[in-house]
């Protein structure tokens, strides 16, 4: 049974998220829809990052066992011919037998967008978080950068996650400034539910100058949800790749 590591990009906008559930499309539903087609029953596609409902990807990563052997190319060109054209498989490559897209990742990278101006180009609305009026740029860079290391980031998560701890490695977190476009990158050992989004929210709060950079750290410190920003709009945020060389040491 050869087990094969995929990478997908999708645009998010008409989808539930990546996690197939009881009703609406999902990412991982069509996938695995995809691959019941080659005739080997119902396969299990486990994929890094359980992206939510409108969230995009440039690197996402899947993986899968297959009842017979396939050529990576081919897999490609026969998975992208059943999928929509709002889905991509962009490279296929065989794996060891025991890797497993999520648990075997060290890293992810999440990039969330904000268009800065008083007008969204119509091309660009549903990937970017429409933010008008004057925001501190340098201000927001400088909260970016607190987030760096090992924290707390119970602040940053949403209400019904289960997860054990909430402490993560934030490895890097900075943002930059392409006229009106805002690009906040974010790499980390793991993140909570609508972590970068909050995050989002909260550095907006600075860029409007509600409060100062030093404000990242007393959220973090708080442990205090309703202490931080707003969840950011999901359409901003795209997850850029997944790392499974070991960070332990970075």
């Amino acid at each position: 049974m050869p087990t094969f590591k995929i990478i997908l990009a999708y645009d998010g906008t008409e989808y539930i998220g990546w996690q197939r559930q009881a009703a609406g499309t999902s990412i991982q539903g069509l996938l695995e829809d995809a691959l019941r087609e080659f005739g080997d029953g119902a396969i299990a596609v486990s994929g890094a990052g359980r992206t939510d409902a409108g969230v995009h990807a440039f690197g996402q990563v899947a993986s899968f066992s297959l009842l017979r052997p396939i050529a990576p190319d081919v897999l490609v060109r026969a998975l992208n011919a059943k999928l929509p054209d709002a889905v991509r498989v962009r490279s296929a490559a065989e794996a060891p037998a025991s890797f497993h897209a999520r648990f075997d990742a060290r890293a992810k990278t999440y990039r969330y967008r904000i268009w800065n101006d008083e007008v969204v180009p119509p091309f660009d609305r549903r990937y970017v978080w429409h933010v008008p009026g004057s925001l501190d740029v340098a201000a927001m860079q400088r909260a970016a950068a607190l987030l760096e290391g090992e924290h707390d980031f119970a602040a940053f998560q949403s209400a019904g996650s289960d997860v054990a701890t909430t402490v993560r490695r934030v490895f890097a977190s900075r943002l930059q400034a392409d006229a009106a476009l805002l690009t906040y990158d974010v790499t980390a050992d793991g993140f909570l539910r609508h972590m970068v989004r909050a995050i989002a929210g909260s550095l907006v709060e600075i860029g409007r100058g509600r409060q100062q950079p030093e404000w990242m750290t007393d959220l973090l410190d708080s442990r205090d949800r309703s202490a931080a920003g707003r969840t950011a709009p999901a359409h901003g945020l795209f997850l850029v790749s997944v790392d499974y060389a070991d960070r332990r040491s970075a």
